[in-house]
């Protein structure tokens, strides 16, 4: 199982362990242990460091990818403003035109 240490709404930890290691660990710093799952079947997404948990959503988002990008509310993920071809070319996200851009 992988947790995440959360404090102040931030995942600032990452380990594998056991449920019960987690009941009995002590760990005198601040921060709350949770779980999450690679296939985001608990707390929406795959958490990873620098990933923001929103308790009352019971949520873990990635960190903002770009400016323009707004946040799903319901899968809790970035989504950019346009949507990207689906042509099966290779496409990098231009903040500076908000567009699309094709990688040759």
């Amino acid at each position: 199982m992988i947790f995440v240490k959360v404090k102040d709404g931030i995942v600032v930890e990452c380990i594998v362990a056991d449920q019960d290691f987690i009941d009995s660990y002590i760990d005198t710093s601040a921060g709350t242990w949770l779980e999450t799952r690679e296939d985001g079947s608990i707390r929406k997404n795959y958490a990873g460091i620098g990933y923001t948990y929103d308790a009352q959503k019971d949520a873990f988002i990635a960190p903002k990818p770009f400016e323009s990008w707004v946040l799903n509310n319901t899968t809790y993920q970035w989504k950019a403003p346009t949507e990207m071809p689906s042509d099966g070319k290779h496409y990098v996200w231009n903040e500076t035109d908000k567009k699309w851009n094709e990688v040759s």
